[in-house]
């Protein structure tokens, strides 16, 4: 696989990763976003690398929260951070068989579809293994940002690893290739079935602009 770079899309993690992690989170009022988080999304923005967020909610299957609260919390993420520029949602539980959990590779490769970029131009950003491992299998980078629930073994095994976010971010500008090429891992699991993640958010203004295609 050909070294990535530049880097033309960054996908983030959304809780522990954006913005601090309440578990199974419906109410916007209760976000909010970790220390750098507005300034790293800021300088991407700024380098005219699109931006995204990839993010399991299980508490959709789980039956604690509904897609409309996902949706919600997701706009008010928008009104802090973004707008960004796709957002890939799983709202199945692990035990769903799903190709778009994480660490499957679903959600990594239909986002990168979505931003028209293949997935060798893109890093994800989380805070714990399915992240880096779902970027891994997708043939995208991975960078880790520890915190208080990730594991030492998901630290230990993960190529790239930062203290907070605005550190990874700025790390991926100033070394683009990130140190040599994407694990060479097949595009699997979403690749061959073709499928979806099954909920995406709608672009923040409602509407359906084409994908590829920057406003002028």
């Amino acid at each position: 696989m050909r070294p990535v770079g530049p880097v033309k899309a960054v996908l983030f993690d959304r809780d522990g990763t954006l913005v601090h992690d309440v578990p199974y989170n419906g109410d916007p009022e209760r976000v909010r976003p970790v220390e750098g988080a507005r300034e790293a999304v800021a300088l991407l923005r700024a380098r005219d690398i699109r931006v995204g967020v990839v993010t399991n909610q299980s508490g959709v299957a789980r039956g604690l929260i509904s897609g409309t609260d996902v949706r919600r919390v997701n706009r008010r993420i928008d009104d802090l951070l973004g707008p960004f520029d796709v957002w890939a949602i799983c709202p199945h539980g692990p035990d769903d068989g799903c190709h778009c959990r994480k660490p499957q590779p679903g959600l990594v490769l239909w986002a990168a579809g979505r931003v028209c970029t293949d997935p060798a131009d893109c890093v994800v950003v989380g805070d714990i293994g399915a992240d880096t491992e779902a970027a891994a299998r997708a043939g995208a980078h991975g960078i880790l940002v520890p915190n208080a629930r990730t594991r030492p073994e998901e630290t230990e095994a993960a190529a790239h690893t930062a203290p907070d976010l605005l550190t990874a971010v700025r790390s991926l500008l100033d070394d683009p290739a990130l140190d040599g090429p994407a694990p060479d891992a097949p595009h699997d699991g979403g690749a061959r079935s073709g499928q979806r993640p099954a909920t995406t958010a709608p672009a923040p203004s409602g509407g359906a602009p084409d994908p590829c295609r920057r406003p002028s």
